[in-house]
């Protein structure tokens, strides 16, 4: 039976970047597999009027091979959209249109398998067992990639009011028709996910909510810092300073971080700042309330659902009567519950995390040569760009060359004008190595 060098599991962006970048070298021979029919990125999320926070240039390939065909530009001109992109000067590109490129690439790579989900993967004989849905053999592979996400965060005191249609998570806001009309509807969570909905809400897409509450644990409604010196923190010379930190510092330095990567764009506030002015000039029914420093401690059925709050400002306690709740909380991790026949075989810390090595390889007690990379893995090992799609293609190439054993893509990136690290101790630290 054939043995591939490397099985993805999971197609989503992360894994769809390795596989492009796999086409690359005739050397490897790879295959990934999602139970999906076919790609679509985060369905539930493809709101009208929605947009990237990362430049189209950190697309799935450009930063370490500009000349792919896998690229965006070249998705453009291939679209014969080259120059409206150009006329309609955004400055980011939409959800649909990011999506619609990830589709393109996705056809044009025969090594993507959909409709195949994973049943088990284990160790046996020196290599990895994938085993699919509905096929008797395995799938024999010296490496694997583990690229099927998190999962959506459901708040302790709301997790027994879950429902489809009355309580669900934000990335299942756009899988099914919905009608707003008349409904309480409160959107709990204070990032980009949150701020769409309640833009979306406002607009009057899915009806008119006879009241809309928008709740945050934030001090605020806060923007996104994109500032040059903070976009130093997703550059790889960054991580190289990053990863050798203690694990106590990492945490700190990362959750200190929170409003690079996880704050609202000021685009976005901006719209939903005009909407609201726009609606006391013509004297519009004030049906909003936004209330920001809240924390949801309860929550219980009466006439709906009524959600209880922790005033952090003032330290009231307050009330909010809801039809529809929707939950903008973001994801956590869990083990995929296909990896239970090794899971003991791994290192996994209490909050659900992988242990990574510096090439994105989990530890664990099998031979070295047979690795289990996962991508979006690493927010506390690797920095705060690891969830993002700003290092995406840099994290892809570092995992193939690993696989090659060869520098195949030039990684080295010098252009760095802040100085992480000591300079005389990293001076030191050569002086030993080469003693």
């Amino acid at each position: 039976m054939n043995t591939k060098d490397l099985v993805g599991i999971g197609i989503g962006p992360f894994n769809l970047s390795i596989a492009a970048l796999c086409h690359d070298s005739p050397k490897l021979d790879v295959a990934f597999y999602d139970k999906k029919s076919s790609f679509c990125w985060h369905p539930g999320m493809l709101l009208p009027n929605t947009y990237l926070q990362t430049s189209f240039l950190k697309d799935l390939v450009t930063a370490v091979n500009p000349k792919s065909p896998f690229s965006f530009l070249n998705y453009l001109v291939s679209k014969k959209r080259f120059y409206a992109f150009l006329n309609n000067d955004r400055p980011a590109i939409s959800r649909q249109e990011y999506n619609d490129y990830l589709q393109w690439v996705s056809k044009q790579i025969d090594y993507l398998n959909f409709g195949q989900g994973i049943n088990a993967v284990d160790f046996k004989n020196n290599q990895f067992e994938v085993h699919l849905e509905n096929h008797d053999q395995p799938i024999q592979t010296r490496n694997l990639c583990l690229g099927t996400g998190k999962r959506p965060h459901i708040p302790q005191a709301i997790k027994a009011q879950q429902h489809p249609t009355r309580c669900f998570h934000a990335i299942e806001m756009a899988n099914q028709k919905r009608d707003f009309t008349n409904q309480r509807v409160t959107v709990i969570g204070g990032g980009q996910s949150g701020a769409e909905i309640f833009l979306h809400l406002l607009s009057g897409y899915d009806g008119a909510p006879s009241e809309i509450n928008w709740i945050s644990r934030r001090s605020n409604f806060l923007p996104m810092d994109e500032t040059c010196f903070t976009n130093e923190w997703f550059s790889p010379n960054y991580i190289d300073s990053f990863f050798p930190l203690p694990s106590s510092t990492k945490y700190d330095i990362v959750d200190e971080q929170k409003l690079a990567s996880d704050g609202i764009s000021e685009s976005t506030l901006k719209s939903i700042y005009d909407m609201l002015y726009e609606k006391r000039v013509n004297g519009d029914e004030q049906n909003y309330r936004l209330r920001p420093n809240r924390d949801l401690i309860a929550s219980h059925q009466s006439n709906g659902v009524v959600l209880e709050a922790h005033n952090k400002f003032d330290g009231s306690t307050e009330h909010y009567h809801s039809d529809i709740i929707i939950l903008a909380t973001g994801f956590e991790n869990a083990v995929p519950h296909y990896l239970e026949p090794m899971k003991h075989r791994l290192d996994i810390r209490d909050d659900q995390q992988f242990l990574l090595g510096r090439d994105y390889s989990i530890q664990w007690d099998g031979p070295a040569q047979n690795k289990l990379y996962a991508v979006n893995a690493g927010r506390y090992s690797h920095g705060i760009s690891e969830p993002q799609m700003s290092l995406m293609c840099w994290r892809s190439a570092t995992i193939v060359n690993d696989l090659l054993g060869e520098d195949f893509y030039d990684l080295k990136d010098d252009c760095s004008f802040v100085e992480w690290n000591n300079p005389e101790q990293r001076v030191e630290q050569t002086q030993k190595l080469s003693a």
